[in-house]
């Protein structure tokens, strides 16, 4: 039976295995998503069931650390390995020439992020679902075989499925795909990626029907009017972008100076219960204080907080949300550094939707305005996206699925657009890749970086030259020259050294000298070349070296000692055909 399987995949054309193949990641990555998103409901539902809206609840002082205790268990004595920041280390394994996701990603960030999410974790299921669409492509693409390229593309597929099942928005998925992973728009990738985040889609239609986890019919169209409003949400979301990376980026670099994971635990749950405590709008991903958003129940963010009795205070209302908004950030760094598992993506979204919500507000309460609260936090989500992940087209194409229309396009490519140019003013980063940018480890869209990137210097490096003694004489150095087919000689002494080197063209007038071949020494001819490479130079780095010093051969000495030389011819060659790999067409 394997052998009739095998056989007959064998007859597949590779195009055609890519189309299967992202065809079944869709399938998996859609059914994790409906998964995972049930197993948080369900545990979410469980214990917070009996709670009043009008009366806090001293559970919420506990539940958050009792789920970080479990996901923290899980990955200490369990799968034993580091599974935070998903969605950075999909982008490192895609940097990376033969990297590979671990099979236990399939299914260890669900579970950890389910019993985080579900106990009240500040952080987003989307980062974990895609991390596990992802591992998905990832391990089906090492069982089949495929090649580097390929395995990129499939795991571009699990990421597509893995947010088009969640959202059941399959354009949005493949946006985050092309704008997040930076992997390349060509017919060749998109076939795929379209058929993974279809799928993904009819797998969540499949079991949910039509409820989805974020959905609004827009009842107010848009208003030309309110356009400088819109401009005004765009400055907001991405100085509220730029505080996003920063303050998460404070909060979990303090933390990491805490060795104990278990004092971690204990400092992390602590300050996270008392914050969702006194907000318990923080509980958990925050899309039921969306969708209140969403309804014209804005008040009701208030429900089982301390400051319920304050909630028809429009003043004090908007102070109360305007700190929900910014500790939003620090319980979600919290929730991670502490030994939860969870994303950025739910997260953006809830403080999007307060940010615009607290706009659109202000300006009704202050100014005698009329904007709609569910226009705004639609148009912030978008925007924050846009400025905290540097993915403008995503945010775009994710309202305007989970609204069935296009209907807020204009005030969301505006707001978007000025947030996006804004928060990339203040941090050229991404939160995504941020990190990996600080270890040099980006590929970005631009090919002709990735291909460098993915060439690797000592590959370049060519010994098939003649090496000379110092001692020898002209004559003695001829015999060298005649058995040669390079024009460069270096120089090496007895451990390894590079003395320097000879050019033929600067001594072929001598070679027919034969009465200087005793009275001429090699060290007379030698010269030590001005510019030279190491082989722990970034191939980067050498082009910069050939740019700037016009040299066609450069020597390669790592501490004195000769290691060989890079040609320029060589490297255009590696390059050229590296670029040609890294396309999918």
């Amino acid at each position: 039976m394997n052998k009739r399987i095998e056989r007959w995949f064998s007859e597949i054309s590779e195009k055609n295995l890519i189309y299967i193949l992202s065809l079944l990641v869709g399938v998996l990555s859609g059914t994790a998503a409906f998964m995972l998103k049930n197993f948080i409901f369900y545990v979410s539902h469980f214990l917070t069931r009996h709670f009043k809206a009008s009366h806090e609840s001293y559970f919420y002082l506990a539940y958050p650390m009792i789920g970080i205790l479990i996901s923290l268990l899980i990955v200490k004595y369990v799968i034993k390995d580091d599974i935070s920041h998903g969605i950075s280390k999909i982008l490192s394994v895609i940097s990376k020439k033969g990297s590979q996701i671990k099979a236990h990603n399939m299914f260890s960030s669900m579970v950890t992020s389910g019993f985080t999410i579900g106990f009240g974790g500040s952080v987003g299921a989307e980062s974990p679902i895609v991390y596990t669409g992802a591992a998905i492509g990832s391990n089906i693409s090492r069982l089949f075989k495929l090649n580097q390229n390929q395995v990129r593309l499939l795991i571009g597929c699990g990421a597509t499925g893995a947010i088009a099942g969640i959202f059941k928005a399959p354009i949005a998925g493949i946006m985050f795909t092309l704008e997040v992973l930076m992997l390349d728009l060509t017919m060749s990738s998109l076939i795929p990626l379209l058929i993974s985040g279809i799928t993904a889609a009819t797998m969540a239609y499949f079991f949910m029907g039509d409820s989805v986890l974020l959905h609004f019919s827009i009842k107010n169209q848009f208003n030309y009017d309110n356009l400088p409003y819109y401009i005004l949400l765009g400055i907001l979301s991405g100085l509220i972008s730029f505080y996003f990376t920063r303050t998460g980026m404070f909060v979990e670099s303090n933390f990491k100076r805490i060795r104990n994971s278990y004092t971690k635990l204990i400092i992390g749950g602590i300050s996270l219960g008392m914050m969702v405590f006194i907000f318990p709008s923080l509980w958990g991903e925050g899309y039921e204080s969306i969708i209140k958003i969403f309804n014209g129940e804005g008040p009701d963010l208030l429900n089982n907080s301390v400051f319920f009795d304050w909630k028809s205070d429009p003043y004090v209302f908007l102070i109360i949300l305007v700190a929900i908004l910014m500790l939003k950030v620090v319980a979600m760094a919290i929730t991670t550094t502490s030994g939860g598992v969870g994303g950025i993506f739910a997260p953006t979204l809830f403080m999007g939707a307060m940010g615009g919500y607290i706009l659109s507000l202000a300006l009704n309460t202050f100014f005698g305005l009329h904007l709609s609260y569910a226009n705004f936090a639609l148009a912030g989500m978008g925007a924050l996206m846009a400025g905290v992940m540097h993915a403008p087209l995503l945010g775009i194409f994710l309202i305007a699925e989970i609204t069935g229309g296009y209907q807020l396009l204009v005030p969301l490519i505006i707001s978007a657009t000025v947030a996006y140019v804004i928060a990339t003013r203040f941090e050229p980063h991404s939160i995504y890749t941020k990190r990996l940018a600080e270890l040099g480890d980006l590929v970005t869209h631009h090919k002709d970086k990735a291909a460098m990137h993915f060439m690797n210097v000592k590959e370049l490096i060519e010994t098939d030259f003649e090496i000379l003694s110092p001692d020898l004489n002209l004559g003695q150095m001829t015999y060298f020259i005649a058995r040669s087919k390079r024009d460069l000689f270096p120089v090496v002494d007895e451990n390894g050294m590079m003395l320097g080197m000879i050019k033929l063209n600067d001594i072929r007038n001598l070679m027919f000298e034969q009465d200087l071949y005793e009275k001429i020494s090699v060290s007379d001819l030698m010269y030590m070349p001005e510019f030279f490479i190491s082989s722990k130079d970034s191939v980067e780095v050498v082009a910069e070296k050939f740019k700037s010093c016009g040299r066609y051969n450069l020597a390669v000495i790592d501490d004195g000692q000769y290691v060989g030389f890079i040609s320029r011819a060589r490297v255009f060659s590696v390059y050229r055909d590296t670029m040609a790999d890294l396309s999918f067409e």
